[in-house]
Protein backbone atom coordinates (compact mmCIF):
# COMPACT_ATOMS: atom_id res chain seq x y z
CA UNK A 1 0.00 0.00 0.00
CA UNK A 2 1.38 3.43 -0.96
CA UNK A 3 2.53 5.77 1.62
CA UNK A 4 -0.42 8.98 2.14
CA UNK A 5 1.33 11.95 1.00
CA UNK A 6 -1.13 14.20 3.46
CA UNK A 7 -3.14 15.33 6.07
CA UNK A 8 -6.81 17.51 5.87
CA UNK A 9 -7.89 20.02 7.95
CA UNK A 10 -11.31 21.29 7.72
CA UNK A 11 -10.87 24.79 9.26
CA UNK A 12 -14.61 26.32 10.19
CA UNK A 13 -14.24 29.83 11.44
CA UNK A 14 -16.72 32.63 11.73
CA UNK A 15 -16.31 34.32 8.96
CA UNK A 16 -14.92 31.85 6.33
CA UNK A 17 -14.29 28.08 5.94
CA UNK A 18 -11.06 26.24 4.41
CA UNK A 19 -10.05 23.26 3.51
CA UNK A 20 -6.19 22.59 3.46
CA UNK A 21 -3.41 19.66 3.15
CA UNK A 22 -0.94 19.53 5.20
CA UNK A 23 2.85 17.39 4.24
CA UNK A 24 4.76 15.53 6.19
CA UNK A 25 6.72 18.47 7.54
CA UNK A 26 3.38 20.42 8.69
CA UNK A 27 3.57 22.65 5.25
CA UNK A 28 0.60 23.23 3.41
CA UNK A 29 0.50 21.79 0.09
CA UNK A 30 -2.42 22.94 -0.70
CA UNK A 31 -5.83 24.93 0.12
CA UNK A 32 -9.23 26.33 -0.75
CA UNK A 33 -11.57 29.22 1.45
CA UNK A 34 -14.69 30.50 1.01
CA UNK A 35 -16.61 33.41 3.24
CA UNK A 36 -20.12 32.84 4.82
CA UNK A 37 -22.74 35.39 5.25
CA UNK A 38 -22.92 36.96 8.58
CA UNK A 39 -26.89 37.51 9.56
CA UNK A 40 -27.62 39.89 12.19
CA UNK A 41 -31.82 39.97 12.58
CA UNK A 42 -31.92 42.68 15.39
CA UNK A 43 -29.08 44.59 18.09
CA UNK A 44 -26.54 41.78 19.75
CA UNK A 45 -28.09 38.90 17.46
CA UNK A 46 -25.65 37.02 15.63
CA UNK A 47 -26.64 34.42 13.13
CA UNK A 48 -24.40 31.57 10.14
CA UNK A 49 -26.48 29.57 8.17
CA UNK A 50 -25.53 25.80 8.83
CA UNK A 51 -26.05 24.34 5.88
CA UNK A 52 -24.49 27.21 3.72
CA UNK A 53 -21.19 26.36 5.85
CA UNK A 54 -21.75 22.82 5.38
CA UNK A 55 -21.93 23.63 1.59
CA UNK A 56 -18.87 25.60 1.67
CA UNK A 57 -17.22 23.16 3.58
CA UNK A 58 -17.61 20.48 0.71
CA UNK A 59 -17.20 23.06 -2.14
CA UNK A 60 -13.93 23.94 -0.22
CA UNK A 61 -12.85 20.58 -0.45
CA UNK A 62 -13.71 19.46 -3.88
CA UNK A 63 -11.74 22.73 -5.06
CA UNK A 64 -8.41 21.88 -2.92
CA UNK A 65 -8.55 18.68 -4.62
CA UNK A 66 -9.40 19.49 -8.40
CA UNK A 67 -6.81 22.76 -7.92
CA UNK A 68 -4.10 20.63 -7.05
CA UNK A 69 -4.74 17.53 -9.01
CA UNK A 70 -4.43 15.51 -5.72
CA UNK A 71 -6.47 12.35 -4.98
CA UNK A 72 -8.23 11.41 -1.89
CA UNK A 73 -6.08 8.11 -1.45
CA UNK A 74 -2.79 10.18 -0.52
CA UNK A 75 -5.31 11.79 2.14
CA UNK A 76 -3.91 9.85 5.03
CA UNK A 77 -6.75 11.21 7.40
CA UNK A 78 -9.27 14.06 8.41
CA UNK A 79 -9.68 16.62 11.02
CA UNK A 80 -11.64 19.35 11.59
CA UNK A 81 -10.91 23.01 14.08
CA UNK A 82 -14.24 24.99 14.40
CA UNK A 83 -15.62 28.71 15.71
CA UNK A 84 -16.70 27.53 19.19
CA UNK A 85 -19.99 27.47 21.07
CA UNK A 86 -21.66 28.45 18.05
CA UNK A 87 -24.86 26.14 17.87
CA UNK A 88 -26.72 24.01 15.66
CA UNK A 89 -30.35 22.31 16.20
CA UNK A 90 -30.80 19.78 13.18
CA UNK A 91 -33.94 17.10 12.58
CA UNK A 92 -31.64 14.11 12.22
CA UNK A 93 -34.15 11.93 9.98
CA UNK A 94 -33.72 14.93 6.87
CA UNK A 95 -30.26 16.63 8.43
CA UNK A 96 -32.03 20.05 7.87
CA UNK A 97 -31.23 22.77 10.88
CA UNK A 98 -34.30 23.76 12.65
CA UNK A 99 -33.06 27.03 12.83
CA UNK A 100 -29.87 29.33 11.64
CA UNK A 101 -27.37 28.62 13.93
CA UNK A 102 -26.40 30.68 16.75
CA UNK A 103 -23.24 32.46 16.79
CA UNK A 104 -20.95 32.53 19.68
CA UNK A 105 -20.79 36.20 19.62
CA UNK A 106 -24.82 36.14 19.70
CA UNK A 107 -26.27 38.16 23.84
CA UNK A 108 -29.93 36.73 22.75
CA UNK A 109 -29.22 34.71 25.87
CA UNK A 110 -28.70 37.38 28.41
CA UNK A 111 -31.91 37.17 30.56
CA UNK A 112 -31.96 33.18 31.19
CA UNK A 113 -28.03 34.03 32.07
CA UNK A 114 -28.74 36.62 34.49
CA UNK A 115 -31.94 34.37 35.90
CA UNK A 116 -29.71 31.49 36.82
CA UNK A 117 -26.99 34.20 38.03
CA UNK A 118 -29.32 35.24 40.57
CA UNK A 119 -29.03 31.69 42.89
CA UNK A 120 -25.28 31.83 43.06
CA UNK A 121 -23.99 34.58 41.12
CA UNK A 122 -21.56 34.34 38.09
CA UNK A 123 -19.75 31.81 39.24
CA UNK A 124 -22.10 29.52 40.34
CA UNK A 125 -21.35 26.62 37.85
CA UNK A 126 -17.69 27.05 37.74
CA UNK A 127 -16.56 23.98 39.84
CA UNK A 128 -18.00 21.81 37.72
CA UNK A 129 -17.79 23.67 34.21
CA UNK A 130 -14.94 25.47 34.57
CA UNK A 131 -16.89 28.57 32.98
CA UNK A 132 -18.85 32.40 34.17
CA UNK A 133 -22.19 32.31 33.63
CA UNK A 134 -21.93 34.11 29.98
CA UNK A 135 -23.87 34.47 26.76
CA UNK A 136 -20.61 33.12 25.07
CA UNK A 137 -21.16 29.65 25.65
CA UNK A 138 -23.71 26.78 23.89
CA UNK A 139 -25.68 25.73 26.90
CA UNK A 140 -28.08 29.16 27.28
CA UNK A 141 -28.05 29.31 23.52
CA UNK A 142 -30.06 25.70 23.45
CA UNK A 143 -32.03 26.55 26.49
CA UNK A 144 -33.11 29.52 24.35
CA UNK A 145 -34.06 27.58 21.36
CA UNK A 146 -36.23 24.47 23.12
CA UNK A 147 -38.07 27.36 24.96
CA UNK A 148 -38.43 29.97 22.23
CA UNK A 149 -40.20 26.74 19.78
CA UNK A 150 -41.98 24.28 21.34
CA UNK A 151 -42.46 21.88 18.02
CA UNK A 152 -38.22 22.13 18.40
CA UNK A 153 -38.84 21.10 21.82
CA UNK A 154 -41.14 18.32 21.13
CA UNK A 155 -39.59 16.86 18.24
CA UNK A 156 -36.44 16.48 20.56
CA UNK A 157 -38.73 14.48 23.09
CA UNK A 158 -39.24 12.25 20.68
CA UNK A 159 -35.44 11.30 20.22
CA UNK A 160 -35.66 13.59 16.48
CA UNK A 161 -33.46 16.21 16.98
CA UNK A 162 -29.46 16.22 17.57
CA UNK A 163 -27.04 19.65 18.72
CA UNK A 164 -23.94 20.36 17.74
CA UNK A 165 -21.25 22.99 17.86
CA UNK A 166 -20.01 23.42 14.55
CA UNK A 167 -17.28 20.68 14.56
CA UNK A 168 -20.45 17.86 15.48
CA UNK A 169 -22.34 19.57 12.30
CA UNK A 170 -19.50 19.21 10.30
CA UNK A 171 -18.15 15.49 11.36
CA UNK A 172 -21.83 14.53 10.93
CA UNK A 173 -22.51 15.58 7.19
CA UNK A 174 -18.99 14.25 6.07
CA UNK A 175 -19.55 10.95 7.53
CA UNK A 176 -23.09 10.48 6.03
CA UNK A 177 -25.62 12.73 7.75
CA UNK A 178 -29.27 10.96 7.61
CA UNK A 179 -27.66 7.80 6.29
CA UNK A 180 -25.42 7.31 9.55
CA UNK A 181 -22.89 9.78 10.30
CA UNK A 182 -20.94 10.23 13.41
CA UNK A 183 -22.96 11.97 16.19
CA UNK A 184 -19.63 13.03 18.17
CA UNK A 185 -18.15 16.03 19.71
CA UNK A 186 -14.35 16.72 21.31
CA UNK A 187 -13.77 17.86 25.04
CA UNK A 188 -12.32 20.87 23.78
CA UNK A 189 -16.29 21.84 22.47
CA UNK A 190 -17.69 19.89 24.94
CA UNK A 191 -16.02 22.24 27.43
CA UNK A 192 -17.85 25.24 25.77
CA UNK A 193 -21.08 24.50 26.05
CA UNK A 194 -21.65 24.61 30.14
CA UNK A 195 -22.89 21.32 29.90
CA UNK A 196 -19.34 18.94 30.59
CA UNK A 197 -18.18 18.03 33.57
CA UNK A 198 -14.45 19.60 33.44
CA UNK A 199 -13.15 16.39 35.44
CA UNK A 200 -15.17 13.62 34.36
CA UNK A 201 -15.27 14.57 30.75
CA UNK A 202 -19.06 13.74 30.24
CA UNK A 203 -22.26 15.38 30.17
CA UNK A 204 -23.41 16.69 33.40
CA UNK A 205 -26.87 15.57 34.68
CA UNK A 206 -27.14 18.03 36.59
CA UNK A 207 -26.29 21.13 34.36
CA UNK A 208 -28.90 19.00 31.97
CA UNK A 209 -31.40 19.70 34.50
CA UNK A 210 -30.99 23.13 35.23
CA UNK A 211 -30.58 24.04 31.92
CA UNK A 212 -33.91 21.99 30.41
CA UNK A 213 -31.77 19.96 27.66
CA UNK A 214 -32.55 16.32 27.42
CA UNK A 215 -29.23 14.16 27.15
CA UNK A 216 -30.26 12.35 24.13
CA UNK A 217 -30.05 15.57 21.40
CA UNK A 218 -25.63 15.58 22.45
CA UNK A 219 -23.19 14.23 20.88
CA UNK A 220 -20.72 11.50 22.65
CA UNK A 221 -17.48 12.59 23.62
CA UNK A 222 -14.61 11.31 21.72
CA UNK A 223 -10.88 12.35 22.08
CA UNK A 224 -9.56 15.22 20.35
CA UNK A 225 -7.21 13.09 18.72
CA UNK A 226 -8.46 9.53 18.05
CA UNK A 227 -6.61 6.11 16.60
CA UNK A 228 -10.42 4.69 16.95
CA UNK A 229 -12.05 6.90 14.15
CA UNK A 230 -15.23 8.97 14.69
CA UNK A 231 -16.48 7.41 11.12
CA UNK A 232 -15.32 7.09 7.69
CA UNK A 233 -15.82 10.37 4.94
CA UNK A 234 -19.15 8.84 2.91
CA UNK A 235 -18.03 7.90 -0.75
CA UNK A 236 -20.83 9.74 -2.35
CA UNK A 237 -19.81 13.03 -0.12
CA UNK A 238 -16.87 15.63 -1.69
CA UNK A 239 -14.33 13.86 -1.21
CA UNK A 240 -15.87 10.77 -2.93
CA UNK A 241 -14.11 8.23 -1.01
CA UNK A 242 -13.66 6.65 2.96
CA UNK A 243 -10.87 7.96 4.84
CA UNK A 244 -10.89 8.21 8.60
CA UNK A 245 -11.84 11.23 10.40
CA UNK A 246 -9.64 11.42 13.72
CA UNK A 247 -9.20 14.58 14.69
CA UNK A 248 -11.36 17.08 16.28
CA UNK A 249 -10.42 20.65 18.52
CA UNK A 250 -12.04 23.94 18.88
CA UNK A 251 -10.24 26.86 16.82
CA UNK A 252 -8.78 28.40 19.77
CA UNK A 253 -7.28 24.55 20.86
CA UNK A 254 -6.07 23.34 17.95
CA UNK A 255 -4.08 26.67 17.67
CA UNK A 256 -2.60 25.50 21.44
CA UNK A 257 -1.98 22.53 19.36
CA UNK A 258 -0.41 23.78 16.28
CA UNK A 259 1.48 25.89 18.75
CA UNK A 260 3.18 22.96 19.83
CA UNK A 261 2.29 24.38 23.41
CA UNK A 262 2.74 20.70 25.02
CA UNK A 263 4.57 21.73 28.23
CA UNK A 264 2.43 23.71 31.03
CA UNK A 265 3.84 27.16 31.11
CA UNK A 266 4.01 27.46 27.23
CA UNK A 267 0.86 29.84 25.90
CA UNK A 268 -0.10 31.06 22.55
CA UNK A 269 -2.33 33.90 21.19
CA UNK A 270 -4.74 33.83 18.27
CA UNK A 271 -5.37 37.07 16.60
CA UNK A 272 -8.99 36.73 14.48
CA UNK A 273 -12.43 37.75 14.69
CA UNK A 274 -11.61 37.78 18.50
CA UNK A 275 -9.02 37.16 20.27
CA UNK A 276 -7.84 33.84 22.61
CA UNK A 277 -5.06 33.54 24.76
CA UNK A 278 -4.32 30.12 26.22
CA UNK A 279 -1.66 28.43 28.59
CA UNK A 280 -0.82 24.85 29.14
CA UNK A 281 -1.75 24.05 32.56
CA UNK A 282 -0.86 20.17 32.65
CA UNK A 283 -3.24 17.42 33.50
CA UNK A 284 -5.05 19.39 36.62
CA UNK A 285 -7.49 22.17 35.79
CA UNK A 286 -6.71 25.16 37.50
CA UNK A 287 -9.88 27.01 38.41
CA UNK A 288 -9.84 30.79 37.70
CA UNK A 289 -10.06 33.39 40.56
CA UNK A 290 -9.16 36.13 38.00
CA UNK A 291 -12.13 36.23 35.42
CA UNK A 292 -10.36 33.44 33.03
CA UNK A 293 -11.91 30.13 31.82
CA UNK A 294 -10.88 26.94 32.63
CA UNK A 295 -11.28 24.52 29.63
CA UNK A 296 -9.56 21.52 28.19
CA UNK A 297 -6.65 22.29 26.06
CA UNK A 298 -6.39 18.82 24.17
CA UNK A 299 -6.75 15.25 24.72
CA UNK A 300 -5.08 12.53 23.04
CA UNK A 301 -6.39 8.78 22.77
CA UNK A 302 -5.83 6.81 26.02
CA UNK A 303 -3.76 9.64 27.66
CA UNK A 304 -5.12 12.45 30.27
CA UNK A 305 -6.56 15.57 29.51
CA UNK A 306 -4.43 18.63 29.26
CA UNK A 307 -6.22 21.48 30.65
CA UNK A 308 -5.57 25.18 29.71
CA UNK A 309 -6.51 28.64 30.99
CA UNK A 310 -8.17 31.10 28.58
CA UNK A 311 -9.27 34.31 28.05
CA UNK A 312 -11.35 35.57 25.35
CA UNK A 313 -11.76 38.81 23.88
CA UNK A 314 -14.71 38.99 21.98
CA UNK A 315 -13.71 41.51 19.35
CA UNK A 316 -10.37 41.45 17.68
CA UNK A 317 -10.36 41.28 13.92
CA UNK A 318 -13.99 42.14 13.62
CA UNK A 319 -13.17 45.47 14.86
CA UNK A 320 -10.79 45.98 11.72
CA UNK A 321 -13.54 44.70 9.68
CA UNK A 322 -15.83 47.38 11.61
CA UNK A 323 -13.62 49.91 10.98
CA UNK A 324 -13.54 49.19 6.86
CA UNK A 325 -17.09 48.43 6.32
CA UNK A 326 -19.08 50.47 8.84
CA UNK A 327 -17.21 53.81 9.43
CA UNK A 328 -15.46 53.51 5.62
CA UNK A 329 -12.19 54.53 6.34
CA UNK A 330 -10.68 52.25 5.06
CA UNK A 331 -11.59 50.17 1.70
CA UNK A 332 -8.97 47.11 3.01
CA UNK A 333 -8.20 45.65 6.27
CA UNK A 334 -4.41 45.92 5.86
CA UNK A 335 -5.00 49.91 5.25
CA UNK A 336 -5.36 50.40 8.98
CA UNK A 337 -1.49 49.99 9.60
CA UNK A 338 -0.56 52.03 7.11
CA UNK A 339 -2.92 54.83 8.86
CA UNK A 340 -2.13 53.90 12.27
CA UNK A 341 2.20 54.14 12.06
CA UNK A 342 1.65 57.76 10.60
CA UNK A 343 1.33 58.90 13.89
CA UNK A 344 4.41 58.01 16.71
CA UNK A 345 1.31 57.63 19.28
CA UNK A 346 -2.64 56.77 19.55
CA UNK A 347 -2.35 61.10 20.93
CA UNK A 348 -4.82 60.15 23.60
CA UNK A 349 -7.46 58.25 22.05
CA UNK A 350 -8.49 54.58 23.52
CA UNK A 351 -11.08 52.40 21.78
CA UNK A 352 -12.57 49.93 23.99
CA UNK A 353 -14.60 47.28 21.26
CA UNK A 354 -17.25 46.14 23.73
CA UNK A 355 -19.87 45.62 21.11
CA UNK A 356 -21.61 42.69 22.62
CA UNK A 357 -20.31 43.49 26.31
CA UNK A 358 -16.98 42.39 27.35
CA UNK A 359 -15.00 38.64 27.83
CA UNK A 360 -12.54 38.07 29.89
CA UNK A 361 -11.52 39.12 32.58
CA UNK A 362 -14.53 41.12 33.18
CA UNK A 363 -17.44 39.08 31.70
CA UNK A 364 -20.08 42.62 31.45
CA UNK A 365 -22.89 42.04 29.29
CA UNK A 366 -24.21 45.24 30.12
CA UNK A 367 -20.76 47.39 28.41
CA UNK A 368 -20.74 48.49 25.03
CA UNK A 369 -18.14 50.21 23.28
CA UNK A 370 -16.06 53.57 23.51
CA UNK A 371 -13.84 55.67 21.64
CA UNK A 372 -12.85 58.48 24.35
CA UNK A 373 -9.80 61.34 24.66
CA UNK A 374 -11.12 63.00 21.61
CA UNK A 375 -9.73 66.47 21.07
CA UNK A 376 -9.72 69.12 18.16
CA UNK A 377 -6.06 66.54 17.14
CA UNK A 378 -7.31 63.44 17.07
CA UNK A 379 -6.79 62.31 13.41
CA UNK A 380 -8.42 59.21 11.39
CA UNK A 381 -4.85 57.81 11.94
CA UNK A 382 -5.21 58.48 16.16
CA UNK A 383 -8.44 56.35 15.92
CA UNK A 384 -6.91 53.60 13.49
CA UNK A 385 -4.16 53.38 15.79
CA UNK A 386 -6.43 53.04 18.79
CA UNK A 387 -8.27 50.46 17.07
CA UNK A 388 -5.26 48.26 16.94
CA UNK A 389 -3.90 48.57 20.40
CA UNK A 390 -7.18 47.96 22.01
CA UNK A 391 -6.39 44.38 20.73
CA UNK A 392 -3.05 44.56 22.75
CA UNK A 393 -4.78 46.14 25.73
CA UNK A 394 -7.35 43.51 25.90
CA UNK A 395 -4.16 40.54 25.57
CA UNK A 396 -2.53 42.26 28.44
CA UNK A 397 -5.81 42.08 30.91
CA UNK A 398 -5.51 38.25 30.16
CA UNK A 399 -2.32 37.81 30.56
CA UNK A 400 -1.70 39.31 33.52
CA UNK A 401 -5.06 37.50 35.03
CA UNK A 402 -3.03 34.16 34.09
CA UNK A 403 -0.05 34.82 35.78
CA UNK A 404 -1.80 35.20 38.91
CA UNK A 405 -4.07 32.05 39.02
CA UNK A 406 -1.22 30.44 37.18
CA UNK A 407 1.60 30.99 39.41
CA UNK A 408 3.60 31.02 35.92
CA UNK A 409 5.74 33.74 35.62
CA UNK A 410 5.25 34.33 31.28
CA UNK A 411 8.48 35.82 29.53
CA UNK A 412 7.24 35.28 26.32
CA UNK A 413 4.21 34.72 23.97
CA UNK A 414 3.73 33.01 20.86
CA UNK A 415 1.06 34.30 18.56
CA UNK A 416 -0.79 33.56 15.02
CA UNK A 417 -3.77 34.27 13.44
CA UNK A 418 -3.91 37.14 10.38
CA UNK A 419 -3.43 40.35 12.93
CA UNK A 420 -0.24 38.79 13.25
CA UNK A 421 1.07 40.17 9.94
CA UNK A 422 0.90 43.67 11.55
CA UNK A 423 4.41 44.18 12.88
CA UNK A 424 3.19 47.71 14.46
CA UNK A 425 0.47 45.46 16.29
CA UNK A 426 2.94 43.17 17.19
CA UNK A 427 5.80 45.20 18.73
CA UNK A 428 2.95 47.12 20.89
CA UNK A 429 2.16 44.03 22.15
CA UNK A 430 5.68 43.05 23.19
CA UNK A 431 5.88 46.53 24.36
CA UNK A 432 2.73 46.90 26.30
CA UNK A 433 3.20 43.27 27.82
CA UNK A 434 7.20 43.39 28.32
CA UNK A 435 7.85 40.09 26.89
CA UNK A 436 9.24 38.50 23.72
CA UNK A 437 6.14 38.42 20.72
CA UNK A 438 6.86 34.83 18.24
CA UNK A 439 5.40 34.42 15.36
CA UNK A 440 5.70 30.57 13.93
CA UNK A 441 7.04 30.15 10.08
CA UNK A 442 3.62 28.45 9.26
CA UNK A 443 0.81 30.98 10.60
CA UNK A 444 -2.21 28.68 10.13
CA UNK A 445 -1.21 26.79 13.46
CA UNK A 446 -5.52 26.37 13.81
CA UNK A 447 -5.97 23.93 10.51
CA UNK A 448 -2.22 22.57 11.66
CA UNK A 449 -2.99 21.97 15.21
CA UNK A 450 -6.22 19.51 13.78
CA UNK A 451 -3.80 18.28 10.88
CA UNK A 452 -1.17 17.07 14.08
CA UNK A 453 -4.78 15.55 15.78
CA UNK A 454 -5.87 13.43 12.64
CA UNK A 455 -2.12 12.29 11.70
CA UNK A 456 -0.67 11.63 14.98
CA UNK A 457 -4.29 9.04 15.51
CA UNK A 458 -3.44 6.87 12.70
CA UNK A 459 0.79 7.40 13.02
CA UNK A 460 1.25 9.49 10.29
CA UNK A 461 3.34 11.72 12.58
CA UNK A 462 4.85 9.51 15.29
CA UNK A 463 4.31 11.82 18.43
CA UNK A 464 4.75 15.00 19.79
CA UNK A 465 8.15 15.44 20.44
CA UNK A 466 8.16 14.96 15.81
CA UNK A 467 5.71 17.72 15.93
CA UNK A 468 7.85 20.33 18.31
CA UNK A 469 10.59 19.63 15.54
CA UNK A 470 8.29 21.04 12.34
CA UNK A 471 8.01 24.29 14.92
CA UNK A 472 9.85 26.84 13.73
CA UNK A 473 9.96 31.27 14.30
CA UNK A 474 9.48 33.48 11.66
CA UNK A 475 9.71 36.32 13.35
CA UNK A 476 10.20 37.57 16.95
CA UNK A 477 9.51 40.98 18.62
CA UNK A 478 11.10 42.40 21.84
CA UNK A 479 10.06 45.33 24.22
CA UNK A 480 11.17 48.33 23.57
CA UNK A 481 8.84 50.61 25.27
CA UNK A 482 10.32 52.62 28.78
CA UNK A 483 8.46 51.22 31.64
CA UNK A 484 7.25 54.45 33.02
CA UNK A 485 5.08 54.66 29.58
CA UNK A 486 3.86 51.91 29.16
CA UNK A 487 2.37 51.71 32.56
CA UNK A 488 0.89 55.49 31.65
CA UNK A 489 -0.59 54.05 28.51
CA UNK A 490 -2.08 50.89 30.54
CA UNK A 491 -3.71 53.05 33.37
CA UNK A 492 -5.60 55.02 30.75
CA UNK A 493 -7.00 51.94 29.01
CA UNK A 494 -7.78 50.39 32.66
CA UNK A 495 -9.99 53.65 33.33
CA UNK A 496 -11.56 53.66 29.54
CA UNK A 497 -12.92 50.23 30.14
CA UNK A 498 -14.61 51.30 33.51
CA UNK A 499 -16.41 54.24 31.26
CA UNK A 500 -17.78 51.66 29.28
CA UNK A 501 -19.59 49.68 31.94
CA UNK A 502 -22.92 49.65 32.67
CA UNK A 503 -24.04 51.47 29.98
CA UNK A 504 -26.47 48.89 29.46
CA UNK A 505 -29.79 48.46 31.84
Amino acid sequence: MPEKKFVGAVDQGTTSTRFILFDHKGDIAALHQIEHKQIYPQTGWVEHDAMEIWNNTAECIKQTLKKHGIKAADIASIGVTNQRETTVLWDKRTGIPLHNAIVWQDTRTVDICVDLARNGGLYRFQKTTGLPLATYFSGPKIKWLLEKFPDIALSAKDGNVLFGTIDTWLIWNLTGGACGGAHITDPTNASRTMLMNLKTLSWDKGMLKILGIPENILPSIRPSSDPNPYGYTATDGPFGAKIPVTGDLGDQHAALFGQACFVPGEAKNTYGTGCFLLLNTGTKPIFSKNGLITTVGYKIGNSPAVYALEGSVAVAGALVQWFRDKLGIITSAPEINDLAMKVEDNGGVYFVPAFSGLFAPYWRSDARGLIIGLTHFTGREHIARAVLEAVDFQAREIFEAMAKDSGIKLTSLKVDGGMTASDMLMQFQSDIMNVKVTRPKVAETTALGAAYAAGLAVGFWENTDELKEHWSISKEWEPKMPEEKREKYFKQWKKAVQKSLGWME
